[in-house]
């Protein structure tokens, strides 16, 4: 079984690079130049260059695949048109490239985003029927993939994953509020709600989505359980070993904190203004029944032992 993953090098690429191999795959990663290829090196993969902003470089490379991966993507900008150039034009590049030269394809799986949906906004975890109304530019953008996807449905065999919060070993967005925490400080600004999934659990779903002849035309919400802020910095200030003073910030200030945050570091950071839309609202749920159902996904790690194995991972690589 051949698989081609691209957004290889990041967080859950990476991760789902070495649970193809374990899985006995032949694994070709598709990277920019340009790409950081800590996670990957040493493993026993295949590395194409080639960029989903530029169709042409694209062509010559996905005519021999069974199975292709897209995780590329923007999770953060400075400015809009970044998104919606490399998560939707990009994925656009892709499909059309997959639907001129490979046509022999088993599925492609799209890696969407709990924030393609937005938020729920009566308490209840949202699912794969209820109205599309992202509330950031990344959660439009990522529609906007989704929409692209869906549209050669009759001509690829496409699955599109959609999962919430994702958290584990090399994550630098969570990363952030683990700091925060073993610094002393448990930023507040009401009780919220989120939907959480540990990486290994996401790629599994991934791969069983991918390997699933049901699957094919479908979407997939991906989920462990519903936890509260106040939940999920208990946990992670116990694996820490920390002691967390709650600050309440006031959502009114919370664009200025985003401001200085952005004027302080010179990459794109988790705290933006556009994390800010999606902070503003207090239910980032989904439900992932449809999944259980018809592909049998069930998450093998819970929210104690996950935190515990991330922590543990920032110490032991210092991050901590």
């Amino acid at each position: 079984m051949k698989a081609l993953v691209t957004g290889a090098t990041g967080f859950i690429g990476s991760h789902l690079v070495e649970e193809l191999l374990r899985r006995g795959y032949t694994v070709t990663c598709l990277a920019r130049k340009t790409s950081n290829l800590r996670w990957i090196e040493g493993l026993d993969i295949s590395l194409v260059y080639g960029d989903c902003a530029e169709k042409e470089s694209l062509l010559d490379t996905v005519a021999d695949f069974d199975y292709v991966f897209h995780l590329a993507g923007l999770t953060k900008a400075r400015v809009e048109e970044d998104f919606f150039c490399v998560n939707a034009k990009g994925t656009e590049n892709l499909v059309q490239a997959l639907v001129e030269k490979n046509f022999n394809i088993k599925r492609f799986v799209y890696l969407s985003s709990l924030a393609a949906t937005g938020p729920s906004k009566n308490g209840t975890p949202v699912d794969e029927n209820i109205e599309t109304k992202p509330v950031s530019s990344y959660g439009k953008s990522k529609l906007e993939g989704e929409r692209i996807v869906l549209k050669y449905k009759d001509f690829l065999p496409i699955t599109i994953i959609k999962p919430p919060a994702v958290y584990g070993p090399r994550d630098r967005d969570f990363y952030v509020f683990f700091k925060m925490l073993k610094k002393g400080f448990f930023p507040y600004w009401g009780k919220c709600y989120y939907s959480l999934l540990y990486v290994d659990d996401l790629v599994r779903g991934m791969i069983l989505s991918a390997e699933t002849k049901e699957a094919e035309g479908r979407t997939y919400f991906l989920s462990d359980s519903v936890y509260s802020n106040e939940e999920i910095a208990k946990v992670i200030s116990s694996a820490l070993g920390a002691k967390a003073i709650r600050l309440r910030i006031p959502k009114s200030i919370m664009p200025l904190f985003a401001t200085i945050g952005e004027r302080l570091n010179r990459q794109s950071s988790i705290i933006n203004k556009d994390k800010i839309k999606e902070l503003n609202y207090s239910h980032w749920t989904c439900d992932s029944s449809k999944a259980k159902r018809e592909l049998g996904f069930v998450p093998k790690v819970g929210i104690k032992e996950g935190i515990k194995w991330t922590a543990d991972w920032y110490r032991i690589h210092r991050w901590l």
